[in-house]
């Protein structure tokens, strides 16, 4: 299978970015509207870069940042983040944060959207789960939370999770301990909303296992290991503990025929058995990610070990973020890279922390005294 996932060669194509997250966000994450200048790194001179005109100020921080590191970058940029722009710039193909109905109705592919749309519910990921023989949790799939029978609360192995078939940033996700939880989380679901019932994984490690599809072909990207809080994502390390590309692969071709751009991730555990590891594949997430912006910066630097966290701050501009010293160096290949950096204004910054596990940690303690 993996003759057929495409080797790495760069298509030379102009995009216009526009990475606004406010139209597939949960609401209430403070800072969201700034998350725009995230794609800045990611983007090559010859591109076009769309942000929230609240950037503008920290501009001159982020772009010396940049240039110190060695980090090409546009230098292009639109002070707004109107979505018609994207249908506007003839030569620039778009590239989004998460290609829906209103990237759609400014860009026109209907073949990328309607797919983006279909593997986003987490009830389609399983049946196509199921054709293809990827292995996944037990998962029974219902068309509403009220369609949930007696019979399947019996049986169902406890804990459990409920989930909402599609969800954002974790919202209406539920751990269930007995059937008593189950019974009452029930309740919080209007009975439009598809549901599934999926048995917990007993882990402790999670993978992120990112594609790229470009023109017709697909290429494995990176696998990262997510770093996690209990259940709350804190940021992503590489290289992961394992890279089973071979239990997703065969989903990333299928994506890939029916029309799928750009970056998409998929959420795989690993799990010991008796009879040896176990890969079940989570949920696809048709779009970029969190650990896709510090993987595009550490490819382009050339970066094989990093760790990508976001921190608090006490400042509120750019300025006041000392990095001397600690910044990163192309000739060492260690130091901060600043990432998520728009957030600053919110009190919080998304940072990647190249080096050694070891040295990872003494960045992020010395930056951390700094913020």
């Amino acid at each position: 299978m993996s003759a057929v996932i495409a080797h790495h060669h760069q298509l030379f194509t102009k995009h216009i970015y526009n990475h606004d997250i406010m139209n597939c966000t949960a609401e209430g994450v403070v800072g969201n509207h700034l998350y725009s200048g995230r794609a800045l790194g990611i983007t090559s001179p010859t591109d076009k870069i769309q942000m929230h005109h609240d950037l503008k100020p920290l501009w001159k921080y982020i772009a010396a940042h940049y240039d110190r590191i060695g980090l090409p970058h546009t230098k292009d940029v639109l002070w707004h983040i109107d979505l018609q722009q994207i249908g506007c710039e003839i030569g620039f193909h778009p590239s989004v944060f998460y290609f829906g109905e209103n990237e759609f109705q400014n860009w026109g592919d209907h073949l990328w959207y309607e797919t983006v749309d279909f593997i986003n519910s987490k009830n389609n990921f399983m049946a196509v789960a199921e054709q293809l023989g990827v292995d996944v949790p037990k998962t029974r799939c219902f068309d509403s939370a009220t369609d949930i029978t007696d019979e399947a609360i019996q049986t169902m192995n406890y804990p459990c999770y409920l989930k909402a078939a599609i969800s954002v940033s974790g919202v209406g996700i539920y751990r269930c301990e007995n059937q008593h939880e189950l019974i009452a989380n029930i309740k919080l679901f209007d009975a439009a909303v598809p549901v599934q019932l999926q048995e917990e994984i007993k882990t402790d490690i999670f993978l992120n296992m990112q594609y790229i599809c470009e023109g017709d072909e697909v290429r494995r990207l990176a696998a990262s290991e997510q770093i996690l809080d209990g259940f709350t994502h804190q940021g992503n390390r590489v290289p992961a503990c394992y890279e089973p590309w071979q239990s997703v692969d065969d989903m990333a071709l299928w994506l890939k025929d029916r029309g799928m751009k750009g970056i998409f991730a998929f959420d795989v555990a690993v799990v010991q058995t008796d009879s040896g590891l176990r890969f079940p594949a989570i949920e696809c997430n048709p779009r970029f990610n969190g650990a896709s912006y510090p993987t595009l910066i550490a490819q382009k630097l050339g970066i094989s070990e990093w760790r990508a966290i976001t921190v608090s701050t006490e400042h509120r501009d750019l300025r006041y973020v000392d990095l001397s010293g600690i910044e990163f160096d192309k000739e060492t290949q260690e130091g901060v890279i600043l990432v998520n950096w728009g957030t600053v204004l919110a009190g919080k910054l998304m940072v990647l922390l190249a080096g050694t596990a070891s040295r990872q940690e003494e960045l992020r303690i010395e930056l951390a005294s700094r913020l």
